[in-house]
């Protein structure tokens, strides 16, 4: 090989290095929690006399933190803290009901708008989808239910009125 078919190899290798280190990529298919701002909010909705709450706080520090409380007429039937985090160069969906230890799902797809986290080891649910259209958050659970038929939870969530 002759010195300058040496030296622009050398150059291309450089150069793809340097794509890759300033790349924001983090992990096959996951992307920094910024990318999700557009979850932040107080997020409400109202179904068969129960309310569920949501509030999302923006992303910082490559963490976005969540509370959910599910209340009706009797009182808060539940809780949840919950927070989006790269753990293990994968971006995390980390799920602690009423306080109990967490369980993660990983991304698994997303684009402008919308991310999808999964765990197929979880009971249920075992897929979470978010997707904003405008004003309005669509938050989705599923997985499996009786006779292994798929059951889906849908929430369509506005901009709480009485917002923090």
């Amino acid at each position: 090989m002759g010195y300058f078919a040496g030296l622009k190899r050398l150059n291309i290798i450089l150069v793809l290095m340097a794509v890759t280190l300033a790349s924001p990529v983090m992990g096959e298919g996951n992307v920094p929690t910024e990318s999700l701002d557009w979850m932040a909010g107080q997020w409400c909705a109202d179904s068969s006399g129960t309310s569920v709450e949501e509030v999302w706080l923006p992303p910082r520090g490559g963490v976005l933190v969540g509370l959910g409380r599910t209340h009706s007429a009797d009182g808060t039937v539940g809780f949840e803290f919950l927070r989006i985090a790269v753990e293990n160069d994968v971006q995390n969906y980390i799920a602690q009901p009423g306080g109990d230890p967490p369980t993660y799902f990983a991304r698994t797809d997303g684009g402008e708008n919308w991310v999808r986290f999964e765990n197929p080891e979880h009971d249920f649910p075992q897929r979470i989808e978010y997707r904003r259209d405008g004003d309005k958050l669509y938050a989705e659970v599923a997985g499996p239910g009786n006779n292994g038929v798929e059951v889906v939870i849908r929430l369509d969530f506005r901009a709480c009125e009485n917002s923090l």
